[in-house]
């Protein structure tokens, strides 16, 4: 379409071209950050959007393009996933203001080490960010992190492999580790760090199975069905 069709483009419009384009993009993924990923935290995050009061076409934009360009499959480079979204959006003539509010969001999402604060300014972006990190959690969060381990050859577990409390986002993005640690260094710091109380309230289940999921693994890696501290 032409740049005066796409001007004409309704809200809806906008969303359904988006969606198509991010299903292309991310068609075939198997690290856990396919297209399905993406429609859980689309479908949470309106939910969290209607709770919390937040802007739904902002917040399902920037849900839907979040990780179309992410910094883990661009060479580190956290600048790919924002600079998508504005292309994008400007193809389709989103007004430039949704336009830097989703690319805002998009290059905030990202959890980025354990010593880095990663606060959202808007309402929007709390709630995508929320979305996001409760498709972290839970039996997917579990699936989803030794998909992910898998795809960087990482090992399931080594106890000689101390956890590492990454302090920098330039230390959490530098290879090594295990499957199991990235639970200790990202999946267990999540539910202390949602920022929407909707989002807060429904972390307590999904962390809760984590903590579960770490146990069973431990004392069956001990060979022991016996509980164990996690």
């Amino acid at each position: 379409m032409s740049t005066a069709e796409n001007a004409s483009l309704t809200h809806r419009d906008i969303i359904a071209r988006t969606a198509a384009h991010v299903r292309s993009v991310l068609s075939g993924d198997g690290t856990g950050h396919d297209w399905h990923h993406v429609e859980r935290v689309r479908r949470v995050a309106l939910r969290l959007a209607a709770a919390e009061g937040a802007d739904p076409f902002v917040v399902e934009l920037a849900a839907l393009l979040h990780d179309v360009a992410d910094w883990k499959f661009h060479g580190g480079d956290d600048t790919a996933g924002p600079r998508a979204a504005r292309t994008w959006l400007a193809s389709l003539a989103v007004d430039e203001t949704t336009v830097e509010h989703v690319a805002s969001i998009v290059a905030g999402l990202s959890f980025k080490g354990a010593g880095v604060a990663t606060e959202m300014p808007t309402v929007e972006g709390r709630v995508v960010q929320d979305a996001d990190r409760l498709d972290a959690l839970g039996a997917i969060g579990v699936a989803r992190t030794f998909a992910y381990g898998g795809h960087r050859g990482q090992p399931l577990y080594d106890p000689d492999i101390a956890r590492t409390p990454h302090a920098d986002f330039a230390a959490y993005k530098k290879p090594g580790g295990t499957s199991l640690n990235h639970f200790y260094e990202k999946l267990l710091l999540l539910k202390n760090r949602m920022q929407t109380e909707t989002g807060r309230r429904w972390a307590e289940a999904r962390h809760a199975y984590i903590e579960q999921f770490i146990a069973r693994f431990l004392s069956e890696w001990n060979g022991d069905d016996g509980p164990v501290k996690v």
